[in-house]
């Protein structure tokens, strides 16, 4: 079987098309979603509806949380906090109560799947050999993917403690016997230098994951983000995948 890994969409319709596009073309089967599919872009209610439509599984991540009220934005810098308080405002009905009925954390077979880390779903970050010890405590799977950095990265546990790995695109990594967690990067706004959408591939036959780069047309994404009267700069980043 092969899976699509996703994460961080961000209401970026446009990139999410041409990763579902990517991921199919390669075989993808399933797609499971690591949370903040909405937030900072201009397209939550047809993400949410392309997702459902494509029969993702999809966990809560924090821009969820916060555009269906379940947070408060005070701990959002002020961009994201005024992109939250949009999106909560353009929402669907059917598109609130979809993100309203999603948890922070959902097994798929041999994975556990989350938006920061399994210790704290919401807002930890797995940047640190701390945040990656307690996350694999809390990991009962081989593996498990996370997003929220908006960085691809792979991280195993091993006898020498854990480490950290950057994938090159295109190359495939053995899935090993575990424990291992697995960042596809960002889907809406990567932030590793590379505008172009991330996504990782897992074939759990041959036991092999591979991230992807998908080029999307983000000047259309930009052009809607202004019509919609997004803050320009939340635009502009995108040109430069930071």
């Amino acid at each position: 079987m092969r899976v699509a890994l996703i994460s961080d969409v961000h209401a970026n319709l446009v990139a999410l098309e041409a990763v579902v596009a990517d991921a199919e073309g390669r075989g993808a089967e399933a797609i499971w979603n690591m949370g903040d599919t909405v937030g900072y872009g201009p397209d939550p209610n047809g993400v949410v509806a392309r997702l459902a439509e494509a029969g993702a599984v999809s966990v809560l991540g924090n821009h969820d949380a916060a555009a269906t009220g379940v947070i408060g934005t005070e701990w959002f810098n002020s961009l994201a906090a005024e992109a939250a308080e949009w999106t909560r405002a353009h929402l669907e009905p059917e598109t609130a109560a979809t993100l309203a009925g999603l948890g922070e954390v959902a097994r798929e077979g041999e994975w556990s799947l989350a938006h920061g880390t399994l210790r704290q779903p919401l807002w930890e970050y797995l940047i640190t050999e701390e945040a990656a010890a307690g996350h694999f405590e809390m990991q009962e799977t081989p593996y498990s993917a996370v997003g929220h950095t908006h960085v691809p990265l792979l991280v195993r546990r091993g006898t020498a403690g854990v480490e950290g790995e950057t994938p090159v695109a295109g190359e495939g990594a053995e899935l090993g016997e575990g424990p291992l967690c697995v960042n596809p990067g960002s889907v809406g706004q990567p932030r590793d230098g590379d505008p172009r959408s991330s996504y990782a591939l897992v074939d759990t036959g041959a036991g092999t994951v591979t991230h992807h780069r998908v080029a999307y047309d983000i000047g259309e994404t930009q052009r809607r983000m202004e019509e919609a009267g997004l803050p320009r700069a939340l635009a502009e980043r995108l040109r430069f995948g930071r």
